[in-house]
């Protein structure tokens, strides 16, 4: 059978099966290795409040978030690219 990707849209190589996670979004689980990975910092404090904290020598924190995606909404989000054959090959 033709495979459309050389990796079957999974990075997880010969390992075997991999865990899965729920999407962020739509809540569908998808293999942990083939879901895409988000990660923002979100901060706490309002921005005006914040510069004016920074301004006096304050520390703020801001976590990292981290939310996966599941291949379609990753597209739909404008997260991912649908690319031509040629394109696909490509490694970044």
């Amino acid at each position: 059978m033709t495979q459309k990707r050389k990796s079957r849209g999974r990075s997880k190589g010969g390992k075997g099966s991999s865990g899965t996670v729920q999407c962020s979004n739509c809540g569908r689980t998808v293999p942990i290795d083939k879901a895409k990975k988000m990660t923002s910092r979100v901060s706490l404090v309002e921005p005006m409040l914040a510069r004016e904290l920074r301004a006096a020598g304050a520390y703020i924190a801001a976590p990292k978030t981290i939310r996966y995606y599941c291949v379609s909404c990753a597209v739909h989000y404008g997260l991912v690219k649908v690319r031509a054959k040629a394109e696909r090959r490509q490694d970044y």
